[in-house]
């Protein structure tokens, strides 16, 4: 089933044309701009996953958290739908715009407004870049430390949004882990503070709720993180392998001797010839996977775990293993991983990035079945991934211009995620589900647990104002989806043998 666009996820249409609309807007909130002209929309069309476009109905670019409030307001009352964007980066379509709603921009919210040193807290705007924070803490010897790739560019409230991770969340946590109190707003335009600046808050844990949920319960105003201390010392171990799956059980080889690195990351041959040829990391372009573990904390600390990380590996198979020499090597290993997306785009007209969480047992496994399923389907994965906490991130290299080939890459892409429900993981681990996922919704939800999912939502948007057709499937959709899952599963080759045997 293609999703590229499907009316039926935008729910019901608001009864004013555009016209009416941009009218009313302007009229409740005078100096806002606002964006109606086609040229003027066409850069806010897509997120990071650009093979989906929509053009909105109208842009808004608040510049004052009274504009955003009267925006609601009035959008509430006039039955239009709002999608909330940040920086554009999400690879899950869930910034993806609606014909017929509004979209929110919220970039031009990007004060820090307080650095508190002592508490070791920031607090932000949701337009703040990722790595903004940890240059305005770096004085204070502190910084921020989920680091996603796209840090450089990435907005504070769509990392909240996506619960966004990065190479070093392994130890450091994801979003949820960092981000202790959110003010938001909901589409009525009432105020809300989830979370506290102090351990706990009373009540249920609505700010963990906020936290991943892809703009459908409200829209975040101010985000409060936590800051860490810079790590006395921080070195890294880069393995090389002969072998994919050897690499897969060296992970949790080194997980099962007690050390926790700060990040440890995962490289197929692809993936480290894309890497070396963009960046020159240093990478050995010979191997067939590498490692690259990193381990922080106490001088003396961090040179014993060397010692264990380096037996660990030696034992799981490893052919090579490197140390940094110094901190400007140490950055160029991690160059090349957090460069590694756009260095597989110089390889392929276009590439399709997915987003499914395992547990570490099951790495050697999965990476042999994504090995099986690209053979199939005739296209080929460049696998690049958080592996000590399982976090997948297969990239599927196509052409859109061939024709069929991005339904291609798409079925290929529906069924890397089914093999990680399969062996009892997730379909996202920090992209979100947006449109891009929300087929494989229905392969891991029961209608039970999906329909306390849209209960949740109601209780925020009875109206389904915000961010409609994203996340949660529908009843209806996810009956189709089982159809044609069953449907090919009865047509596929040897199915009938199958059967009689």
């Amino acid at each position: 089933m293609n999703i590229l666009y499907d009316e039926r996820l935008d729910g019901p249409a608001p009864k004013m044309d555009r016209a009416g609309i941009r009218d009313a807007l302007l009229k409740a909130i005078p100096g806002m701009t606002l964006l109606h002209r086609e040229e003027d929309m066409r850069p806010f069309e897509c997120d990071g996953l650009s093979v989906y476009r929509t053009l909105p109905l109208l842009v808004a670019l608040p510049d004052s958290l009274d504009q955003v409030q009267r925006l609601l307001v009035e959008c509430h009352r006039l039955g239009v739908p709002v999608v909330t964007r940040g920086a554009g980066t999400g690879l899950s379509a869930g910034a993806l715009p609606l014909t017929h709603g509004v979209l929110l921009v919220m970039s031009r919210f990007s004060r820090i407004l307080e650095i508190d040193p002592e508490a070791r807290i920031a607090r932000v705007e949701p337009g703040v870049r990722n790595l903004a924070i940890s240059e305005a803490a770096s004085p204070y010897g502190l910084y921020y430390a989920p680091d996603p790739s796209s840090q450089i560019a990435c907005s504070i409230g769509g990392n909240v949004a996506e619960n966004a991770g990065g190479v070093h969340c392994l130890k450091y946590g994801l979003t949820v882990h960092n981000v202790i109190k959110v003010e938001v707003l909901t589409i009525e335009g009432e105020r809300m503070t989830l979370g506290s600046d102090a351990l706990d808050a009373p009540g249920f844990d609505l700010l963990a709720l906020f936290n991943g949920s892809e703009g459908m319960l409200g829209v975040v105003t101010e985000i409060t993180v936590k800051l860490q201390p810079k790590p006395e010392v921080a070195k890294v171990l880069m393995a090389s392998f002969d072998d994919v799956e050897k690499a897969g059980n060296a992970v949790g080889a080194i997980i099962a001797a007690g050390i926790i690195p700060g990040g440890l990351e995962m490289m197929d041959k692809l993936a480290i010839i894309a890497a070396e040829d963009f960046i020159g990391a240093g990478y050995p372009v010979d191997a067939e996977a590498i490692l690259l573990c990193e381990l922080d904390g106490v001088e003396a600390d961090v040179d014993d775990d060397c010692e264990t990380v380096r037996q660990v590996l030696e034992k799981a198979g490893a052919t090579g293993i490197r140390q940094a020499r110094d901190d400007a090597e140490r950055a160029r290993f991690w160059a090349g991983r957090k460069n590694a997306f756009p260095a597989v785009g110089r390889m392929s007209p276009d590439y399709y990035c997915m987003d499914g969480t395992i547990p570490r047992r099951e790495l050697a496994r999965v990476l042999k079945g994504i090995s099986d399923l690209s053979e199939r389907y005739g296209l080929k994965v460049a696998n690049v991934f958080h592996a000590g906490d399982g976090n997948m991130h297969p990239l599927i290299l196509f052409d859109a211009n061939r024709e069929g080939e991005l339904a291609v890459a798409e079925a290929l892409g529906g069924e890397i995620l089914e093999l990680c429900v399969e062996v009892g993981g997730t379909i996202t681990g920090e992209h979100g589900v947006g449109r891009e996922k929300i087929n494989q919704m229905c392969a891991q939800f029961r209608p039970d647990e999906l329909a306390t999912f849209r209960a949740a939502k109601a209780a925020f948007d009875p109206h389904d104002l915000l961010n409609p057709g994203k996340n949660i499937p529908t009843p209806a959709r996810c009956s189709e989806f089982r159809t044609i899952k069953s449907a090919a599963a009865d047509t596929a080759p040897g199915a009938q043998q199958g059967g009689q045997e």
